[in-house]
């Protein structure tokens, strides 16, 4: 069954193409890592799949109503404000408003868990560090128990610790049979976690598969002016940017 599925996209802001003609599937048990530079397009594309801008091409999430729609895929967003001093719980339970409020199976003491996040359940979410709070608001996502999970930029700001933790969650997650798209710029972490990079330059995408067949010298010099060591071990891929080439 297909979570996700794009055709044709195509974003303008003006007469400017953001985001050109792509199209793609996402799978259960993927955990696919949207990559490329600043300004490529990454966030612009996960936008028009929600229906939250002007697009062309279809997109299967933005023909849903939203109770749906937010009942298929939570979104979590670069910004993190949080606005209210509500408890940690209290924002973390937030993901289970397409519910209802309902919890019967326990996502919201199971977010908090899986972030690390039991012991600041009772904090007000405004007296957090921009770290925690931005795990309390992973946290919101993950409580809203949806096939699909976007999110952009999740790991930005946090403790190197953190970002592979929270790297492993998505991993688990897709394992579990659902599916995750996240822009990472790490790619060290995208190349050990994804199971999938689609790799986007000036808003077409340019690779699509997993890390160790799309990750080469040619590809990292071409859309991100990089050198950079590839290896492997027992864990996965080891990734290491050693220099620029322009």
């Amino acid at each position: 069954m297909t979570l996700l599925s794009l055709r044709n996209i195509t974003v303008l802001r003006g007469r400017r193409v953001v985001v050109d003609d792509i199209s793609v599937d996402v799978e259960p048990h993927e955990f696919v890592g949207l990559i490329g530079p600043n300004g490529a397009g990454k966030t612009t594309l996960m936008r028009a799949a929600l229906g939250l801008l002007p697009y062309r091409g279809q997109t299967t999430l933005a023909r849903m109503p939203p109770v749906a729609r937010a009942r298929a895929c939570a979104w979590l967003p670069q910004a993190r404000e949080v606005a209210w001093a509500i408890t940690v719980a209290d924002l973390v339970a937030l993901g289970r408003t397409p519910w209802d409020g309902h919890d019967p199976g326990g996502a919201v003491p199971r977010a908090l868990a899986r972030m690390g996040l039991e012991g600041m359940a009772l904090r007000s979410a405004t007296a957090l560090s921009g770290g925690e709070q931005a795990r309390a608001l992973i946290a919101r996502a993950l409580a809203q128990d949806t096939p699909l999970l976007l999110a952009d930029e999740p790991i930005a700001g946090l403790d190197p610790a953190a970002q592979i933790r929270t790297m492993q969650i998505f991993a688990d997650l897709a394992h579990e049979g659902r599916a995750v798209i996240a822009s990472i710029h790490d790619l060290g972490l995208a190349a050990r976690h994804c199971t999938r990079l689609l790799i986007l330059s000036e808003g077409r995408l340019v690779a699509d598969g997993p890390p160790d067949q799309v990750l080469d010298a040619a590809l990292l010099d071409r859309v991100f002016g990089l050198r950079a060591r590839i290896g492997r071990d027992k864990d996965g891929i080891l990734f290491q940017a050693l220099g620029v080439t322009r």
